[in-house]
């Protein structure tokens, strides 16, 4: 009787032993900082979108139990679209709540200060949006990667595609194309600008006018005069959301006409919002980023990005109710899901756990080949020492082309989805 009770005992002490090991194991957590803006003037220019695909993406993960014995632990931060408040939350996030790494980050202001910031902390960060080149450009950062495009490619894009079109649809050779080039002056604007101002100059176009402006200017008019005196046939532009919606209006007021509009990300990555105010002269916009997800050919993509892609859709849709799904959503979500899929399962089997230089080792190693991801794009890490280091060399962003609720591809002509419509048709609001 006596050896049953000790024998009993230590079966109740194994099985408290494994059982306090079994919620030991469960409760083992990657704790994040996930920032993005998600009231003020940069939500509805896709950044609140941005964090939507941040969050379906941790959600979806945590349902799958989580990545090698760890639960992922979002802590959201609102940005509140103000710089300021952007770097007090990620400190509040570093030192307070004591986060393993940050994540998120639309605003290009914001992601430049932010990014240096955790690196002198020694802090990992990814960066799931933000895509001004100088955010990393010459910077030399150990600790922040981005699989996001970037800016320089942005203004390289919208020049490429003009460049090859311009003859056959325009009746233009490129040396006699006058392009415009107007931009909001923060990082992101500039770097872009920056961009397709060389591209363009590269190509033998004419940059009839450079300005930039305030994205919180309440009046564009002066820009507009002096887009109509410079009688550009395409307008290359770089803003937000309230600044476009302003320059819109102010140039249909104005009466200044154009034969293409080419935005590059943020606001004109939100064209439901777009046309919701302008109807059918937002239509025939075009728009320089990476693609939404949706509008690639799954079958052309690893197997299982099309589901990825498709409940991400879902999920979107049953928050957000309308039939245009923006880009940023296959932003937040696309970037997100590379580390957690790739880069975390590496860090903890690999180097030992998810402390700062963990991640930066496993992120080092990335080499997702094309096609790898939802967006198409593969992913591989510029490496220390170079001028990018941190930067996905393997990012790339198309140019689509907006009409009532559809989006479609037309550069690069490898993966078009329809004919680009150039110049705009006549009865256009905005047609020459």
């Amino acid at each position: 009787m006596i050896a049953l009770s000790k024998r009993f005992a230590a079966l109740m002490f194994a099985c408290a032993f494994t059982a306090a090991s079994g919620v030991q194991a469960q409760t083992k957590e990657l704790k994040i900082g996930v920032i993005f803006d998600l009231t003020g003037a940069l939500a509805a220019g896709g950044s609140y979108a941005s964090y939507l695909g941040t969050k379906y993406a941790i959600d979806m993960i945590n349902e799958r139990g989580g990545v090698e014995g760890y639960r992922i632990k979002p802590i959201y931060a609102d940005a509140q679209s103000k710089a300021d408040v952007a770097i007090n939350e990620a400190e509040r996030l570093l030192n307070q709540e004591k986060v393993d790494m940050l994540m998120g980050v639309f605003s290009s202001a914001h992601c430049v200060p932010m990014a240096q910031k955790a690196d002198q902390a020694k802090k990992f960060m990814w960066a799931n949006v933000c895509v001004a080149s100088s955010v990393f450009k010459d910077k030399n950062l150990r600790y922040a990667f981005r699989a996001q495009v970037h800016s320089d490619q942005f203004g390289e894009a919208s020049c490429t595609f003009l460049n090859e079109e311009a003859k056959a649809r325009l009746g233009k050779d490129p040396k006699d194309l006058k392009v415009a080039v107007i931009y909001e002056d923060g990082p992101y604007g500039a770097g872009v600008a920056s961009g397709n101002e060389s591209a363009c100059k590269r190509y033998g176009m004419q940059v009839v006018l450079k300005e930039g402006y305030s994205a919180t200017s309440p009046d564009l008019s002066p820009l507009v005069t002096k887009l109509k005196r410079a009688r550009a046939d395409v307008i290359l532009h770089t803003g937000y959301n309230p600044d476009i919606t302003l320059f819109l209006r102010q140039s249909r007021e104005q009466g200044l006409k154009w034969s293409a509009l080419i935005g590059h990300g943020a606001g004109y990555g939100q064209f439901d919002k777009l046309f919701a105010t302008f109807k059918e002269d937002a239509n025939f916009i075009y728009n320089v980023d990476p693609v939404a997800a949706q509008l690639l050919d799954p079958k052309a993509l690893a197997p299982g990005m099309g589901a990825l892609t498709a409940e991400m859709i879902k999920r979107y849709k049953a928050d957000v109710k309308g039939d245009e799904v923006p880009t940023h959503v296959s932003m937040g979500f696309n970037q997100s899901w590379i580390f957690f899929t790739d880069v975390l399962p590496r860090a903890i089997k690999k180097h030992g756990g998810i402390d700062s230089e963990a991640l930066r080792k496993a992120a080092l190693e990335t080499d997702i080949p094309a096609g790898g991801t939802i967006q198409g794009y593969g992913v591989k890490f510029f490496q220390p020492g170079t001028s990018m280091a941190g930067q996905n060399e393997r990012a790339s962003p198309v140019v689509m082309q907006y009409n009532g609720n559809d989006t479609f591809v037309v550069w690069p002509q490898a993966i078009r989805t329809k004919e680009p419509v150039l110049p705009l048709p006549k009865g256009h609001g905005y047609a020459q």
